[in-house]
Protein backbone atom coordinates (compact mmCIF):
# COMPACT_ATOMS: atom_id res chain seq x y z
CA UNK A 1 0.00 0.00 0.00
CA UNK A 2 1.26 3.48 -0.84
CA UNK A 3 2.29 5.84 1.92
CA UNK A 4 -0.50 8.25 2.81
CA UNK A 5 0.39 11.94 2.82
CA UNK A 6 -0.73 13.47 6.13
CA UNK A 7 -1.20 17.24 6.34
CA UNK A 8 -2.08 19.83 8.98
CA UNK A 9 -5.46 21.57 9.17
CA UNK A 10 -3.90 24.73 7.71
CA UNK A 11 -2.41 22.75 4.82
CA UNK A 12 -5.80 21.08 4.27
CA UNK A 13 -7.50 24.49 4.13
CA UNK A 14 -4.93 25.61 1.53
CA UNK A 15 -5.64 22.44 -0.50
CA UNK A 16 -9.33 23.38 -0.61
CA UNK A 17 -8.26 26.64 -2.26
CA UNK A 18 -6.43 24.54 -4.86
CA UNK A 19 -9.61 22.64 -5.76
CA UNK A 20 -9.49 19.69 -3.36
CA UNK A 21 -12.75 18.44 -1.84
CA UNK A 22 -12.93 17.86 1.91
CA UNK A 23 -14.64 14.59 2.88
CA UNK A 24 -15.46 14.32 6.58
CA UNK A 25 -15.55 10.62 7.47
CA UNK A 26 -17.06 11.06 10.95
CA UNK A 27 -20.55 9.93 11.90
CA UNK A 28 -23.61 11.90 10.82
CA UNK A 29 -24.06 13.21 14.37
CA UNK A 30 -20.46 14.40 14.63
CA UNK A 31 -20.67 16.05 11.21
CA UNK A 32 -23.88 17.89 12.12
CA UNK A 33 -22.28 19.23 15.32
CA UNK A 34 -19.60 21.01 13.25
CA UNK A 35 -17.43 20.45 10.20
CA UNK A 36 -15.14 22.27 7.77
CA UNK A 37 -17.10 24.66 5.55
CA UNK A 38 -18.04 22.98 2.27
CA UNK A 39 -17.24 19.44 3.48
CA UNK A 40 -19.09 16.33 2.32
CA UNK A 41 -20.04 13.68 4.90
CA UNK A 42 -19.22 10.08 3.95
CA UNK A 43 -18.78 8.15 7.23
CA UNK A 44 -16.23 5.34 7.26
CA UNK A 45 -18.07 3.87 10.27
CA UNK A 46 -21.21 4.29 12.34
CA UNK A 47 -21.67 4.21 16.11
CA UNK A 48 -23.28 0.92 17.16
CA UNK A 49 -24.15 -0.67 20.47
CA UNK A 50 -20.86 -2.59 20.47
CA UNK A 51 -18.73 0.34 19.29
CA UNK A 52 -17.92 1.54 15.79
CA UNK A 53 -19.25 -0.52 12.87
CA UNK A 54 -17.70 -0.18 9.39
CA UNK A 55 -19.89 1.54 6.79
CA UNK A 56 -20.43 -1.12 4.08
CA UNK A 57 -21.28 1.61 1.53
CA UNK A 58 -18.21 3.80 2.09
CA UNK A 59 -16.17 2.71 -0.93
CA UNK A 60 -19.18 2.44 -3.26
CA UNK A 61 -20.37 5.96 -2.45
CA UNK A 62 -16.88 7.44 -2.76
CA UNK A 63 -16.37 5.66 -6.10
CA UNK A 64 -19.71 6.98 -7.36
CA UNK A 65 -18.93 10.55 -6.26
CA UNK A 66 -15.28 10.83 -7.29
CA UNK A 67 -12.97 9.79 -10.11
CA UNK A 68 -10.00 7.69 -8.97
CA UNK A 69 -7.67 10.66 -9.58
CA UNK A 70 -9.83 13.24 -7.75
CA UNK A 71 -8.08 15.48 -5.23
CA UNK A 72 -9.59 14.67 -1.83
CA UNK A 73 -8.75 15.65 1.74
CA UNK A 74 -10.18 13.21 4.30
CA UNK A 75 -10.67 14.23 7.92
CA UNK A 76 -12.31 12.96 11.09
CA UNK A 77 -12.22 13.94 14.79
CA UNK A 78 -8.57 13.30 15.67
CA UNK A 79 -6.94 11.62 12.67
CA UNK A 80 -7.49 7.89 13.21
CA UNK A 81 -10.57 7.26 11.09
CA UNK A 82 -9.39 9.57 8.32
CA UNK A 83 -6.07 7.72 8.09
CA UNK A 84 -8.04 4.47 7.82
CA UNK A 85 -10.28 6.03 5.13
CA UNK A 86 -7.24 7.25 3.18
CA UNK A 87 -5.70 3.76 3.36
CA UNK A 88 -8.95 2.12 2.18
CA UNK A 89 -9.31 4.58 -0.70
CA UNK A 90 -5.67 4.16 -1.70
CA UNK A 91 -6.12 0.38 -1.74
CA UNK A 92 -9.14 0.91 -4.03
CA UNK A 93 -6.99 2.84 -6.51
CA UNK A 94 -7.65 6.46 -5.49
CA UNK A 95 -4.47 8.43 -6.16
CA UNK A 96 -5.21 12.00 -5.01
CA UNK A 97 -6.17 11.40 -1.37
CA UNK A 98 -4.46 13.18 1.53
CA UNK A 99 -5.25 12.79 5.25
CA UNK A 100 -5.83 15.81 7.48
CA UNK A 101 -4.01 14.33 10.45
CA UNK A 102 -5.38 16.34 13.40
CA UNK A 103 -9.04 16.05 12.43
CA UNK A 104 -11.78 18.37 13.60
CA UNK A 105 -10.84 18.46 17.30
CA UNK A 106 -7.13 17.72 17.39
CA UNK A 107 -4.57 14.96 17.71
CA UNK A 108 -4.11 13.80 21.30
CA UNK A 109 -1.45 11.91 23.22
CA UNK A 110 -2.05 8.92 25.49
CA UNK A 111 -3.00 11.30 28.32
CA UNK A 112 -5.70 13.04 26.27
CA UNK A 113 -3.73 16.24 25.82
CA UNK A 114 -4.02 17.95 22.44
CA UNK A 115 -0.70 17.60 20.62
CA UNK A 116 -1.85 19.32 17.43
CA UNK A 117 -4.96 21.51 17.19
CA UNK A 118 -7.59 20.28 14.76
CA UNK A 119 -9.63 22.26 12.23
CA UNK A 120 -12.04 23.82 14.77
CA UNK A 121 -9.29 24.71 17.28
CA UNK A 122 -7.26 26.31 14.46
CA UNK A 123 -10.16 28.68 13.77
CA UNK A 124 -10.58 27.61 10.15
CA UNK A 125 -13.87 28.12 8.22
CA UNK A 126 -16.59 25.92 9.70
CA UNK A 127 -20.31 25.28 9.63
CA UNK A 128 -22.77 22.99 11.41
CA UNK A 129 -26.10 21.26 10.92
CA UNK A 130 -27.43 19.51 7.85
CA UNK A 131 -25.73 20.67 4.70
CA UNK A 132 -28.12 20.33 1.80
CA UNK A 133 -26.64 18.03 -0.83
CA UNK A 134 -23.52 17.31 1.22
CA UNK A 135 -24.93 15.23 4.08
CA UNK A 136 -24.50 11.45 4.20
CA UNK A 137 -28.22 10.87 3.63
CA UNK A 138 -28.28 13.17 0.58
CA UNK A 139 -25.10 11.70 -0.92
CA UNK A 140 -26.17 8.10 -0.38
CA UNK A 141 -29.60 8.83 -1.93
CA UNK A 142 -27.97 10.58 -4.89
CA UNK A 143 -25.71 7.59 -5.51
CA UNK A 144 -28.59 5.12 -5.12
CA UNK A 145 -30.64 7.12 -7.64
CA UNK A 146 -28.04 8.73 -9.95
CA UNK A 147 -30.66 9.76 -12.54
CA UNK A 148 -33.05 11.31 -10.02
CA UNK A 149 -33.63 15.06 -10.21
CA UNK A 150 -31.25 17.02 -8.00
Amino acid sequence: MADIKRISPEEANAKLGEGYTYVDVRTVEEFEAGHPAGALNVPIAFAGRAGMVENPDFVAVMAALFAKDANIVVGCKAGGRSLRAAQVLSAEGFTGVVDQRAGWDGARNAFGQVTEPGWSRAGLPAESGQTNGRSWHDLKAKVARPNAAS
